[in-house]
């Protein structure tokens, strides 16, 4: 038995990428546990806080912080959708994606310099990925809708 041939060597490879995506997720779970265990306690004591004005900009920051966590744990059921399945699945990707870059647009603050081109790459950048969203879905509906040809399609009655 030949210790690199091709076939060996791949599974120690794919083996290998399989262990580090495991700690991967494992440390991405614990990163995410302490953020929201800290994201709860900030809320907290800024709810007790009566005098809190949520409009100074406390809103916008719990909201950021809140869409962060939101987008980890995506980027959590990627890494466990490429454990179960063993592919990318790029339409998470893409839904990740697109949350991420709301983020962007729902946490710009309202000063911000150059907003209105900003706001234009955010736009070209939203199309972008809901074109790519749209051709992934439909993509995957053909295959699955008619992956042989049915006996019309096929000429028999």
């Amino acid at each position: 038995m030949d210790l690199f041939s091709d076939q060996r060597f791949l599974r120690v490879i794919h083996s290998y990428e399989r262990q580090l995506a495991k700690i991967l997720a494992l440390l991405l779970a614990v990163v995410i546990g302490f953020a929201t265990f800290e994201l709860l306690l900030q809320s907290g004591a800024k709810v007790v806080q009566w005098q809190t004005d949520w409009f100074d900009g406390s809103l916008i920051k719990l909201l950021d912080r809140l869409l962060l966590v939101f987008i980890a744990l995506e980027v959590l059921q990627n890494v466990m959708a490429y454990l179960r399945d063993q592919v990318v699945q790029i339409e998470l990707v893409l839904l990740t994606a697109l949350t991420a870059v709301a983020r962007k647009v729902i946490v710009l603050p309202p000063s911000t310099d150059n907003k209105a081109p900003l706001m234009a790459g955010f736009g070209l950048i939203v199309l972008g990925l809901a074109a790519a969203y749209w051709l992934v879905r439909n993509a995957g509906q053909d295959r699955v809708s008619s992956p042989h040809l049915s006996s019309k399609e096929l000429g028999a009655d």
